[in-house]
């Protein structure tokens, strides 16, 4: 890995072509799948980008807070908010998940593609920890796969995480399904879904890449 996913890689990120890409992103589609049946309450989208995931959520009821490192994406989140008359049922807040502290515990916690600049199994770990009883931790991130398989990787915060980098994401950003089953072992969580799964999107001048990633669903016994 050449960089941190810091505040200067994120900030950097967001103001060039990526950035332009990842702001105009749909939701992602596991997000909708796994939890439009869920009863809405409040909502934690860690690493919220330009907004998709949070913007979906609000839109069904869900009380959500959104947040990202970068300042960039908050301003687009901010103005999508407006545009689509979800101001006043989202939060926007400006920090790095790494050190970042919620003081409080959501209903739901969900997390697409983002990468703090602490190891992958750690931040999900931290964010297990702001989940209420009986409430529910969901997670989309990239698949780790070995070096010689094939891999049209995608980096990024929020929606189908922006345009393909075309390699494989950084092992440091990278797990499998059965390490995030492991951190939620014991009688703490009840695992709903845990898969890895590969589907296809536009790269980079239209061309059709293959995604690879982790779902996982589970819900903390009250």
């Amino acid at each position: 890995m050449t960089h941190d996913f810091d505040a200067d890689y994120w900030d950097a990120v967001w103001a060039g072509a990526r950035g332009s890409s990842m702001s105009v992103a749909p939701p992602n589609p596991h997000l909708v799948r796994e939890v439009a049946g869920l009863e809405p309450g409040t909502a934690l989208e860690a690493g919220c980008g330009a907004g998709a995931e949070a913007l979906w959520l609000a839109s069904r009821g869900w009380r959500v807070t959104g947040v990202d490192i970068a300042a960039g994406a908050l301003e687009v989140a901010d103005r999508r908010a407006a545009a689509e008359g979800l101001g006043d049922r989202v939060a926007w807040v400006e920090a790095d998940l790494a050190e970042w502290e919620p003081g409080r515990r959501y209903d739901l916690v969900t997390t697409h593609y983002a990468h703090p600049s602490i190891p992958q199994l750690e931040f999900y770990e931290r964010l297990a920890g702001w989940v209420a009883p009986g409430g529910t931790l969901f997670i989309v991130g990239h698949l780790h796969l070995h070096r010689g398989h094939g891999h049209h990787g995608h980096h990024g915060h929020g929606g189908d995480a922006g345009a393909l980098e075309g390699s494989q994401p950084p092992a440091e950003a990278s797990v499998t399904a059965a390490q995030i089953a492991a951190l939620l072992g014991g009688d703490q969580w009840e695992i709903a879904t845990v898969e890895e799964s590969s589907r296809e999107m536009a790269g980079r001048g239209g061309v059709p890449a293959t995604v690879h990633d982790v779902v996982v669903r589970a819900t903390r016994r009250s």
